[in-house]
């Protein structure tokens, strides 16, 4: 059974009316996403969390993305999907207070994936998570994650402008967790 997901405005507010994921994604209907970075500052540098991609995600797979990150289900509010995430793919349980808001964005392409066309249009919402993390002590959800990695933020920021064809993130969504690091940490 495909998720159902709210219709939103160009603000992420949503409309009323509710889309499966597959035709979301087949016809480029506007969702909403819950981004999470998990970030850190070791010794001079701050570093961001990558997952690897699962190669038998829809999109991007086997690419370094964001820390966590999923579509919002209808009815559900940002943070508490951001909450659900974090835990479902990396097995960190996070309390409301420790995730901060840092922003939202919107994302639209269109890509084929596994021979398929895949059109994305979301409003993302994205937290950060600055509590420490030991990836010997995460729990991973193999379906959606290969593996994850620290990265320097300067090095990331490198590797994403111009795009390293082996990281998916978002610059937009980079941007956000980088400027909030750079504000907190």
């Amino acid at each position: 059974m495909s998720e159902i997901f709210d219709i939103v405005d160009e603000r992420g507010m949503p409309t009323g009316e509710t889309v499966s994921r597959d035709e979301a994604h087949e016809k480029g209907i506007r969702h909403r996403t819950a981004h999470i970075w998990v970030v850190r500052k070791e010794g001079d540098k701050v570093q961001m969390l990558l997952q690897k991609r699962a190669q038998n995600k829809d999109s991007f797979p086997g690419c370094y993305d964001t820390s966590s990150a999923g579509h919002i289900q209808a009815k559900d509010e940002p943070l508490e999907s951001a909450r659900r995430e974090l835990w479902e793919e990396l097995g960190i349980a996070a309390d409301e207070k420790n995730l901060d808001f840092a922003g939202c964005f919107g994302i639209e392409y269109e890509k084929v994936f596994h021979g398929k066309p895949f059109h994305d249009n979301e409003v993302a919402f994205v937290f950060v998570y600055s509590k420490p993390v030991e990836i010997s002590e995460l729990t991973l959800q193999e379906e959606e994650v290969e593996s994850v990695a620290w990265f320097d933020v300067d090095v990331l920021q490198g590797l994403l402008d111009p795009r390293d064809s082996r990281f998916c993130v978002p610059m937009e969504g980079f941007l956000l967790g980088k400027k909030w690091c750079e504000e907190h940490l």
